[in-house]
């Protein structure tokens, strides 16, 4: 018996091929039984005439205190002539739609099948540079055979065995630097060996035009290349007399752009002023003793006054930079965490303060013997999560920064008045954040240029999370005329030297705002200086925000700046 297996019908790239080949394309009107001209003004006839009679209807329904829901038969009609017509319709200013109705996709079981199809496909979709490139096609992911990676290293033949040996694992990937002596070249090889691991490529990936020596037992391990993010300039931003150009790097767009609108409102005002109220890291380890009573001891020992001198002079030699500040502790039954706070000069700090912890520690294991340390670190301090010891503490530089916005400025340059600002601030920042719960999140958009102005200028983005505690408040003043706007950001973390700020594309984005490197007159003065600017800046993108949302501008905007195709050089230029 002569049995065949059953062809299934062409899929729809099939028909894009033959389109291809130079036949006419099958189109979703070819189904239907009248010439397609007399259906569609069968369908608009059809579909205007039920829109007037339902308004109608509906209207006597109103007018009698009718329920609308209470349709009669003709009605009924009515709707389903509505709904038919108001798909053919859609389907006529969209083909797709009805054809994929009228010949639906066929099901495969082959899965090899279906890959060298949907491979076909997108070749087609290159060439014909009729079809639209905007319609994404869902393919299987696939990893490649190496044979297939695409060649994007020139590796030598030394080289070359060096990425079969990490390959075969007999060379582990971190121990590169260290064996070839060029960071580079172990990047180059790390890349190529992990390429051939996973089957997959990274070419977007950059991996030249880096200075892989900078990071190395600093910043990152173990690199394959660099990712690139754009820079803007926001400004001048004119703080406590002062002009400052803000380097912000990030990938949203607005961002920048509302930035420098508040900095613009901001300058036309006379600018803004700030003060530091309090500059301070934290650290706050954990220890456990055999009882809460020998828990309370250490307590009191710690916060005694008389004994604070003593412990700091153990707590400074960690640096010479390192000035501890204050010491207290909270209990939690047996186990007690001890809150340092100290000055660390221009640098954010974290490791300063915790060699002095550390040399703290062993001091009081001679007085306290029985004190076990459970961790260097137990979240009291806290550092890169939310936490209200942060909030009302404060970590870092505690920094307030306000301004006075005039009448004229806030009506030509952010497009709103001052009354309809006050009450959204009221509204949306203090009462909204209040029925959400929010822990220091009393702002309209904080973290958005701390993030930015920490990226390009090389500080710990995770810290962002603390950082971006910032109360925004908003009043009316001079007799309702002028606005005045501040932020109070109690946690910001920030340092001119160390960790990322010493890389190239970071300390040039620091020299720009001239708080390059330690200050060598005051220490920590380019510290607090770069604090200051960051609440400057998060006045700035506060106010252009708040304006946006109260002048109905926000949804606008985001589509002009993050959805247009067109040259933004010349909008601004024209502007």
């Amino acid at each position: 018996m002569d049995v065949r297996r059953r062809q299934p019908p062409p899929p729809p790239s099939a028909l894009k091929r033959k389109t291809m080949a130079g036949d006419e394309s099958p189109k979703a009107s070819d189904a239907l039984p009248l010439p397609l001209y007399i259906t569609n003004g069968v369908f608009l006839t059809l579909f205007f005439a039920v829109v007037y009679f339902l308004l109608q209807r509906w209207r006597e329904k109103i007018r009698n205190s009718t329920p609308l829901h209470v349709v009669s038969l003709s009605e009924i009609s009515a709707i389903v002539a509505f709904l038919a017509s108001f798909i053919y319709l859609l389907g006529f200013f969209g083909i797709d739609f009805v054809q994929s109705f009228i010949s639906p996709r066929s099901s495969y079981d082959d899965d090899e099948e279906v890959i060298d199809d949907a491979t076909n496909e997108q070749q087609i979709l290159k060439e014909d540079k009729r079809i639209s490139c905007g319609i994404p096609i869902p393919l299987p992911e696939k990893k490649l055979e190496v044979h297939q990676l695409p060649k994007t290293l020139d590796l030598t033949p030394e080289d070359e065995e060096v990425v079969q040996s990490v390959v075969s694992g007999s060379t582990p990937s971190y121990s590169l630097e260290s064996k070839l002596g060029d960071c580079f070249r172990a990047a180059k090889i790390r890349r190529e060996a992990l390429q051939r691991m996973t089957g997959r490529s990274i070419v977007g990936l950059p991996l030249d035009g880096f200075d892989y020596d900078s990071i190395l037992g600093q910043c990152c391990e173990m690199p394959v290349g660099f990712i690139q993010i754009p820079v803007g300039i926001a400004g001048p931003l004119l703080l406590d007399g002062i002009e400052f150009s803000v380097p912000m790097a990030t990938t949203e767009g607005c961002l920048v752009a509302s930035t420098n609108r508040g900095c613009k409102a901001i300058y036309l005002s006379g600018g803004a002023a700030s003060v530091i109220l309090k500059d301070g890291m934290t650290r706050a380890p954990v220890v456990r003793f055999g009882s809460a009573r020998r828990a309370a001891d250490l307590k009191f020992f710690l916060e005694d006054p008389a004994n604070f001198e003593t412990i700091s002079l153990v707590f400074n030699k960690s640096s010479r930079f390192a000035r501890l500040q204050e010491v207290k502790c909270a209990i939690a039954g047996k186990n007690l965490y001890v809150r340092f706070t100290c000055r660390t000069g221009d640098a954010m700090g974290m490791n300063m303060v915790s060699k002095g912890v550390q040399n703290v520690l062993e001091f009081l294991q001679s007085d306290f013997p029985d004190m076990d340390v459970i961790g260097i670190s137990g979240n009291y301090c806290s550092d890169k999560k939310p936490a209200a010891v942060n909030w009302i503490e404060g970590r870092g530089k505690s920094v307030v920064c306000e301004a006075v916005i005039g009448e004229e400025v806030v009506k030509k340059v952010l497009k709103t008045d001052v009354a309809s600002l006050v009450e959204l601030n009221m509204l949306k920042n203090l009462t909204g954040s209040a029925v959400a719960g929010s822990l220091g999140g009393f702002n309209a958009h904080a973290a958005n240029i701390v993030s930015a102005i920490y990226i390009a200028t090389g500080q710990d983005p995770a810290q962002n999370v603390e950082s971006s505690q910032c109360i925004t408040m908003m009043e009316a003043v001079n007799g309702g005329r002028d606005l005045h706007v501040s932020v109070s950001m109690p946690s910001i973390e920030v340092g001119t030297v160390g960790g990322g700020t010493q890389l190239a594309s970071q300390s040039a984005c620091l020299n720009l705002l001239g708080v390059k490197g330690a200050n060598r007159e005051a220490a920590g003065g380019n510290a607090r200086l770069l604090a200051t600017v960051v609440a400057g800046s998060v006045l700035a993108g506060e106010l252009s925000l708040m304006s946006a949302i109260a002048a109905g501008q926000l949804v606008r905007s985001h589509m002009k700046y993050n959805r247009s195709s067109r040259d933004m050089s010349k909008v601004v230029a024209s502007s």
